[in-house]
């Protein structure tokens, strides 16, 4: 949360059942801004608290008072247990804290809920026809009713864009407003966003969230639901799709590692709608496909969250790897619905702020209902030259996005920093917004045991419907500042407006409505019996390869922990055979660097480059490298795992970072060797517990079994590996090397449940390569990887998935006493080919894999588009 939680014991005093106690409930707002506790302005000597916080206050009753601390702390639980985030950037390094959730909600009256409808549809509306006349006709500029310098020079104004006709005839399908109250009580517009919205997500976790913790009130204040103005969007969106009905939508992300991954991801689980990043869609002939393990699948509507500027490689931003290469032919051959469309992103700049008045006269014949605030575009003319001397009244903004500053209260500046921020204006006057500055009102919110005022901004939405017409989501996305205001102004002189990036929280939008409540929802309707013969989940190519590769690292850093545990237990005292094979091994899997002394030539060497490459920082290869990157395919892959599945793969990178630091930080900056192995041990129990929720607690589906190849093909080749450089340097002949063998493939207890104390190699080779009842026998991981490769390729593509596995190594059919007869010289050669070939089949059979179900750049008749 971004204020410190009150422990859930904590309360206060109960307020009693009357009106001059609901009054002293909340201290007054700050002087000059408009009080919706009270709601009343600047000056007003009201002490009455408005009607529908006094009904709230009233039906939670002291029990309920009492309570809030506990319901505070219930809510951040839920937080954290839903997973929901959002990234903060500091200083060049991503923080993911917890979304900061306020536990009182943001009520506005019915009154005024219809004059932001009424000033929020007029505004979409002249959004919508501003952004056909920009890419059309372009009449505006020729009249001079938006000026041509600031529209060109905006980034955001796509050139390739012109003359585009979005399928539909609709360019907007999503617009979001943010308001303030004004010290008279009235809205007013601060900004406005039509590219990629965001927001809707973290809206509907607020709403999943607050609403239990208050179920009388909720019921009691006739709070309108939301569902039916996201059904309103996916209807719009299908009435515009050339597919109608039958369109497929997906949700295009720019990433986990985008700030508003979370409610990407959320929004698209709950409007049941695919989540798919730029890599995952293709277009040929002019139609857009989504790759999956299946082929190509069409698709017709694409909600995206990825700016203008990075949607196709070809025609905008060359460097991006965010976008679709070719989706600008795609959109002019209106074969697919894109929401919003490509170039709306110029229309989010302040600098039109003043211009907005005259363009709604002229497109709409209306006068604005909605104001904004007041604004000079410094480009303008003369504009800078007579504000100069008032640059402290206003908030200085960037006309243009990335222009590598942020608004900043100018008042709020030392003298020194303002001459300098004029300067700055002098030289480049048309990269710089003047906004006046306007007091927030001020809401309630529950913070460090009490009810505190705090400045607020609300974010509405508004969905075309696909007929024409606009509808606004009974709701919002509120945000409350962090803390007080500082020096007068609201989250401080460099957040006027109160951004989630500089700390503060959110919390859920009530709107009262005078009418029924909306009961609608977007469950789908019942499914049939047919409708579930031949049922399967699509899974994306992208999802497909990290699902592979979940399974690769999983493995991996098992494998990792096992032989750096085995390494610092052998050192210093084992036979020379076994320090042998462990030192190849530890270089091998990138746990010691190449060059190093090899531990026969300096032991206390290799121990302490081993102890400080566990953290896998110089590059590919340690533990921490390898749970790094198990972490990272997990969270591209977090909207298909389990909560729980996720938290244990995060929690397993953070605390071996942590606990090692620690470890390696101990006396006279010496690692223990018994400190690292407890990090090592409890990174060996973690993993186990990931790999429990794997095997147990995933659905057996095509995206599991891909997991479970990418296991099998890791651990094949790995202890395949070990197995023929043991035996080429003869490890297995001393008493130490025997078990240390044993001790790689995880199966010294079952050897010695089975053979006791026999040191033979018949029993060994059973054992670790043709033992079926073994898990971790080659003869179980080849026969268990082929069987679930040619399972999963069933309804992909049977003949190929048997083609490529027709000759693949089957350690169950080799000939054991074969394998376990000596050469002349005492070695055994053809073991070792047989094992190294074992390996270098692993490695061609992922390759193979990564062609024909990630890339699909093939051209054989099998990558089918499906109709």
């Amino acid at each position: 949360m971004s204020e410190a939680q009150p422990s859930p014991d904590a309360a206060v005093s109960p307020p009693e059942r009357n009106r001059s106690a609901l009054a002293t409930l909340v201290r007054r707002a700050s002087a000059g801004a408009w009080d919706e506790w009270r709601a009343a302005g600047p000056g007003h000597s009201s002490n009455v608290p408005v009607a529908h916080w006094q009904r709230f206050v009233e039906t939670l009753g002291p029990a309920g008072w009492a309570d809030l601390a506990v319901r505070h702390h219930r809510v951040g639980q839920r937080v954290q247990e839903d997973g929901a985030t959002y990234n903060v950037y500091a200083d060049g390094d991503e923080v993911a804290r917890p979304w900061p959730l306020a536990l009182l909600p943001f009520i506005v009256g019915a009154d005024d809920w219809a004059q932001i409808e009424r000033g929020v549809v007029q505004r979409a509306r002249l959004l919508e026809a501003t952004m056909a006349d920009l890419y059309g006709p372009q009449q505006l500029l020729r009249d001079a009713l938006l000026p041509a310098s600031l529209i060109y020079a905006h980034p955001q104004y796509l050139r390739p864009a012109r003359g585009l006709q979005p399928a539909g005839d609709q360019w907007l399908h999503l617009v979001a407003f943010d308001l303030m109250r004004g010290p008279s009580g009235r809205f007013s517009l601060l900004a406005q966003r039509a590219q990629a919205p965001s927001g809707l997500g973290y809206l509907l976790e607020n709403r999943l969230l607050i609403p239990p913790q208050f179920r009388e009130q909720f019921a009691e204040l006739n709070v309108q639901r939301v569902a039916a103005s996201f059904r309103a969007l996916l209807d719009g969106l299908l009435r515009a799709s050339p597919a109608g009905a039958r369109s497929r939508i997906v949700l295009l992300t720019p990433g986990p590692l985008n700030e508003t991954y979370f409610e990407q991801a959320f929004l698209a689980r709950y409007l049941g709608v695919t989540l798919v990043e730029g890599g995952d869609l293709t277009v040929r002939g002019q139609h857009l496909f989504l790759k999956t393990m299946h082929g190509l699948e069409p698709v017709h509507v694409v909600l995206r969250r990825v700016d203008d500027v990075f949607l196709d490689p070809l025609e905008l931003r060359a460097d991006s790897a965010l976008g679709v290469p070719g989706l600008m032919q795609a959109l002019r051959a209106g074969t697919v619905v894109l929401a919003n469309a490509p170039g709306a992103g110029v229309l989010e700049s302040p600098g039109l702020a003043a211009f907005w008045p005259g363009v709604a006269e002229r497109l709409l014949d209306e006068r604005l209902v909605l104001p904004a605030a007041t604004s000079w575009w410094c480009g303008e003319g003369t504009v800078w030259a007579e504000q100069r001397e008032h640059l402290a009244d206003y908030v200085v903004a960037p006309t243009f996005p990335d222009s590598g500053f942020g608004p900043a209260v100018a008042g709020a500046l030392t003298p020194e920093e303002r001459a300098r921020l004029a300067a700055r204006i002098d030289a480049n006057p048309a990269a710089y917004t003047l906004q006046a500055r306007v007091r927030l009102s001020e809401a309630p919110v529950w913070a460090g045991g009490e009810i505190q005022p705090r400045a607020a901004v609300l974010r509405v939405f508004a969905v075309a419907d696909g007929t024409g017409g606009w509808r606004v989501l009974s709701g919002g996305l509120t945000r409350v500042a962090g803390g007080a205001p500082a020096g007068g102004v609201a989250g401080g002189a460099s957040d006027p407006w109160l951004s989630m990036q500089h700390g503060s929280a959110s919390a859920d939008t009530w709107v009262i409505t005078r009418g029924a409540v909306d009961d609608s929802t977007l469950l789908p309707r019942p499914l049939s019996a047919a409708d579930l013969q031949g049922w399967h989940r699509s899974v994306t190519s992208r999802a497909a390869e990290n699902l592979f590769w979940l399974g690769r690292y999983t493995e991996r850093a098992e494998n990792t922990v096992r032989l750096a545990r085995l390494v610092l237990e052998a050192l210093p005292g084992a036979s020379a055979p076994a320090l042998r094979l462990l030192g190849d091994l530890a270089v091998w899997h990138g746990l010691v660097p190449p060059g190093v002394p090899s531990p026969q030539q300096s032991p206390r060497v290799f121990e302490r480059a081993l102890l400080a490459g566990l953290r896998g920082e110089a590059g590919a290869g340690g533990v921490g490298h390898n749970l790094r990157r198990l972490r990272h395919c997990a969270l591209a892959l977090r909207e298909r795992l389990s909560p729980e599945h996720w938290r244990l793969i995060h929690e397993v990178d953070r605390h071996f970072d942590q606990h090692l630091g620690h470890a390696l930080a101990g006396r006279e900056g010496r690692a223990l060797v018994p400190d690292v192995q407890g990090v090592l041990a409890r990174a060996a129990t973690h993993l186990s517990a990931i790999t429990g929720a794997q095997t147990d607690r995933m659905t057996r589906d095509d995206g599991w079994r891909l997991l479970s190849v990418g296991r099998q093909i890791e651990r094949l080749d790995m202890l395949a590996h070990a197995l023929a450089l043991g035996f080429e340097l003869r490890v297995h002949e001393p008493d130490d090397g025997f078990a240390l063998l044993l001790g790689l493939f995880d199966s010294l207890i079952t050897y010695r449940a089975q053979f006791q104390a026999r040191r033979e190699v018949l029993p060994l080779l059973h054992l670790l390569v043709f033992d079926t009842d073994n898990p971790r026998s080659l003869a179980w991981v080849a026969r268990t990887m082929r069987d679930r490769l040619r399972k999963l390729a069933r309804g992909i593509d049977a003949d190929w998935a048997f083609a490529v596995t027709a000759d693949f190594p089957q350690p169950a059919s080799w000939d054991l006493a074969a394998c376990g007869e000596a050469d002349a010289d005492g070695g055994h050669a053809k073991l070792v080919a047989a094992l190294r070939q074992c390996c270098s089949a692993a490695r061609a059979l992922s390759d193979e894999i990564g062609r024909h179900l990630f890339v699909h750049v093939a051209s054989s008749p099998e990558h089918r588009v499906w109709q």
